[in-house]
């Protein structure tokens, strides 16, 4: 299982300093609350006194304030397919707001996006472009409930975040500020148990509006005749399916998960990589769903993303120069392409350290996650806050392996070569059954919890603030 540690060898090579970005996190935090404009992106979910504050993009490639270089993965939040400063992109939208971003009438923007996007996803009879996911996903839910008159919500509880909104946020441990008469009107279901969907609609009989969930996770496919069984299921019970694209929509594939299981859901949200990092999320479904936010219903009518904002300039021309690129060349193919080399590389060299039972790489290529044991085997944050240390050390940023089509095989390579340097520090710790002295710092935490962490860690001075 283990590894003989290299003489000498006691952490990381320290090479780097993160001192800037320290300083720089630490003035976050007296200004924002939890130090980031997204949880996800806080400050506690990487090693104490090493979380970059970034300075530019290039491709795959981040820079921060103390003038380090990283191979980055995740690429913001998924939502990055080309790469940083995607020039077509960039150029499209530096052309498009010099003529104005915002007007009181709508705009060509909106009519070109919307013909773009009904052809990228031919199962969708009609379109609506907001700024992002949650506003996206919860007009889905109002739109299921007008349309069914009922009042519950059925979401998969077995996959992360679904919205911001209190519908879902209900669900999770950071539920303060939401009444219990709203967290009552959501149910959960675990996900790829047709079984347990059914025995749920039984108990709930006549009540539950819509069915939301991914239909394939990051780190799961569905099983033959899943997703089938759901539609079949709403159909006969009249309950709206909702499909969450966010992640799988242009990384599975241009149509998303749907389109790769041939499963047409009543709705569907999309959002992240529609942009390539710009702001810009769609909800898109039926006509007769759709048209309850329109003119054309003698319904009561539902208030369906009325945005200032939504159809902006900037994130309409994004959307269309992304789709450009995805017509010219086959995105998703070349992200599961690196993914499938990534995912080799880094199997082969932990295997070669004989530590496959503690560091994994699953999910679908183009949505890599990495898990992290401890001497027993089981899910540890302390092992995967040194994980991230190694890599940081070695000039790879990353809370999973999520590649864009900007990821070379030379950054392939440079990131196995950091995972085979980062693994003698790994097996060190697995050995003495513990990080204690290997680890600088608290482990990373979960980004939804309901506490921060202990009062004697928030200084909002001079020091990073840890919390969330």
């Amino acid at each position: 299982m283990t590894q003989e540690m290299p003489a000498g060898l006691t952490s990381s090579p320290g090479v780097r300093s993160f001192a800037a970005s320290a300083e720089a996190q630490a003035r976050l935090h007296e200004l924002v609350p939890g130090g980031a404009h997204t949880y996800a992106r806080g400050s506690d979910q990487y090693p104490e006194q090493m979380a970059p504050v970034v300075v530019r993009g290039a491709g795959s490639h981040v820079w921060d304030v103390d003038g380090n270089e990283f191979v980055e993965y995740g690429m913001g939040l998924r939502s990055v397919t080309l790469g940083h400063g995607y020039r077509p992109v960039v150029d499209a939208v530096s052309t498009a707001i010099a003529d104005g971003v915002s007007f009181s009438r709508p705009t060509v923007w909106e009519l070109r996006a919307a013909e773009a996007f009904l052809d990228q996803v031919p199962t969708a009879e009609m379109v609506k472009f907001a700024k992002n996911g949650s506003d996206a996903t919860t007009a889905a839910v109002r739109l299921a409930r007008a349309a069914t008159g009922r009042d519950l919500v059925a979401l998969c509880g077995s996959q992360p975040f679904f919205s911001v909104d209190d519908w879902f946020m209900g669900t999770t441990s950071m539920s303060a500020g939401i009444p219990q008469a709203v967290r009552d009107l959501t149910v959960e279901f675990p996900y790829d148990d047709l079984g347990a969907v059914e025995a749920l609609v039984a108990q709930h009989p006549g009540r539950i509006a819509a069915l939301v969930l991914e239909a394939e996770t990051a780190g799961a496919s569905p099983s033959p005749g899943y997703l089938q069984g759901l539609r079949t299921l709403c159909d006969r019970e009249g309950i709206v399916l909702v499909f969450d694209e966010m992640i799988t929509g242009m990384r599975w594939s241009s149509g998303g998960a749907q389109a790769v299981h041939g499963v047409t859901p009543d709705l569907s949200t999309w959002g992240k990589a529609l942009g390539n990092g710009f702001a810009v999320s769609a909800l898109a479904g039926r006509r007769n769903l759709m048209e309850l936010g329109g003119l054309d219903t003698d319904a009561d009518r539902v208030f369906l993303m009325s945005t200032t904002h939504g159809a902006e300039t900037a994130g309409l021309a994004a959307y269309l120069a992304v789709h450009d690129a995805y017509r010219r060349t086959d995105v998703p193919g070349v992200m599961a392409a690196q993914g499938e080399k990534l995912r080799a590389g880094v199997e082969a060299v932990v295997a070669d350290a004989g530590l496959q039972d503690h560091v994994t790489v699953s999910g679908h290529p183009a949505c890599l996650v990495f898990g992290t044991r401890d001497p027993e085997g089981s899910p540890s944050q302390a092992y995967r806050t040194l994980f991230l240390q190694e890599l940081l050390e070695r000039g790879i940023l990353c809370q999973s392996f999520v590649v864009s089509a900007a990821h070379t095989d030379a950054d392939i390579e440079a990131t196995v070569d950091a995972v085979r340097g980062a693994l003698p520090v790994y097996a060190a710790a697995l050995d003495a059954g513990t990080t204690d002295g290997l680890l600088r710092g608290r482990p990373v935490a979960p980004a939804l919890r309901a506490r921060a962490a202990p009062r004697r860690l928030r200084s909002h001075r001079h020091t990073e603030r840890i919390g969330s």
